[in-house]
C-alpha cells in the first residue's frame, strides 16, 4: 500500500530500529507470539522513537519514488 512502511516487531529493539532507521508508520505483531505486557513495551518504544533521518532518509526517499512510479 502506498505510504505504508510496516514492520513486524517481537521485541522493543526492533520497534525502535524500525522507527529510527526506516520511519516505519505501521506497527505489527502477532497476538499469539507477543503477550500483552511485552506488546505494551513494544508500543511504548515505537511511539517514543523518532525518525533519525540523515543517511536513512535516502532509503525512505527511494521507497517513496518507487511508489510514485507505480501510480
Amino acid at each position: 500500500m502506498k505510504g505504508v512502511r510496516a514492520c513486524v516487531c517481537s521485541e522493543p529493539y526492533t520497534a525502535r530500529m524500525s522507527r529510527l532507521h526506516n520511519n516505519c508508520n505501521v506497527l505489527c505483531f502477532g497476538a499469539r507470539v507477543v503477550g500483552s505486557e511485552l506488546a505494551k513495551m513494544i508500543v511504548e518504544e515505537w511511539l517514543k522513537t523518532e525518525f533519525e533521518g540523515g543517511r536513512h532518509q535516502r532509503r525512505v526517499d527511494m521507497i517513496m519514488e518507487i511508489e510514485k512510479q507505480a501510480e
